[in-house]
């Protein structure tokens, strides 16, 4: 099979398309063509040198932590899949690639209404807004604040919040992107110096919980807004978190959480915005255009 690939650390460039044997299905396993891939974060940080707790790295490494795709070997001993079924779902990495194996504990069945691009960039930034959420304790008449609102997590987050009952939930995002975040009921605010002040007098009586995908300036700014620092969590200034008390507890990813979310689009409540899709062959580029910052939506790979 083809992945993409690469055999040592740094910028985007070090990607290559790469030839491996194609991966077979054992026992308790299905094997997945995968039709798309979405680009995260996670993966930019793996190539930059990261290891995942609980794994060893070893060259050459195919990224990829959530992928949609065709089953097309079934394993003896798995039930409620068969070859043919169109699924999505995560691993931690190799997505990048045309054939990935995985335990049928990792995917579901993909909403015959969702494209393969919005599938393949949709179990990783899902899972991570709803654990967080659910870590801060989203529910009736909170006030939220998202950091990066815009962006992939965000995105799910800032809907995810409404579904659970949020009264208000306030988007930080680049101007270009304010319209973007009112269309999916988020009041826009701009990020840089006085984003305190100009969130105060959107949320006079003060927000109830904080997610923040932006930096450390988003996460002290939360600091100063939501009065329980329980009910703040970062995705991305884990250092500053600790030095600020903030709990760095989420959760675990799991079938459960995928099908919740995947109902929820089923029934037209999340809606995702694909900012760019590239071929599998152009994953550097792929990975270049996540480190952009300010990005509206998801960035994936597709396979042929």
């Amino acid at each position: 099979m083809r992945a993409a690939a690469f055999s040592s650390y740094g910028s985007p460039s070090v990607f290559r398309m790469m030839e491996f044997e194609d991966p077979q299905a054992s026992s308790g396993e299905v094997r997945i063509r995968i039709k798309a891939a979405g680009v995260l974060p996670f993966d930019r940080r793996v190539r930059k040198g990261w290891t995942p707790p609980g794994l060893s790295i070893d060259f050459p490494v195919i990224p990829g932590n959530e992928f949609a795709g065709i089953i097309d070997q079934v394993g003896e001993g798995v039930n409620g899949f068969s070859v043919g079924d169109h699924v999505l779902g995560f691993t931690v990495l190799k997505s990048y690639a045309e054939y990935l194996v995985v335990n049928p504990d990792r995917i579901v069945i993909k909403p015959a209404n969702m494209p393969w691009d919005v599938a393949g960039g949709f179990s990783g930034n899902g899972q991570g807004a709803h654990m967080a959420l659910e870590a801060i304790g989203v529910g009736n008449g909170d006030t939220v604040l998202i950091h990066a609102a815009a962006g992939g997590l965000g995105t799910f987050a800032s809907q995810l919040a409404q579904v659970w009952g949020a009264s208000a939930v306030i988007g930080t995002a680049s101007k270009g992107n304010h319209d973007y975040l009112r269309s999916l009921g988020v009041i826009p605010v701009t990020y840089g110096n006085g984003l305190v002040e100009r969130i105060r007098e959107l949320a006079p009586e003060g927000v109830d919980a904080a997610l923040d995908a932006a930096g450390p300036d988003a996460l002290r700014a939360s600091m100063e807004l939501v009065k329980n620092k329980e009910r703040i969590r970062t995705m991305v200034s884990s250092d500053l978190a600790q030095e600020l008390g903030i709990p760095s507890s989420f959760g675990t990813r799991s079938v459960a959480r995928i099908s919740e979310l995947t109902d929820l689009y089923a029934q037209g409540k999340l809606h995702i915005h694909i900012r760019k899709e590239f071929p599998l062959n152009q994953a550097a580029d792929a990975h270049r255009k996540i480190e952009n910052g300010h990005g509206r939506g998801k960035v994936v790979l597709t396979v042929d």
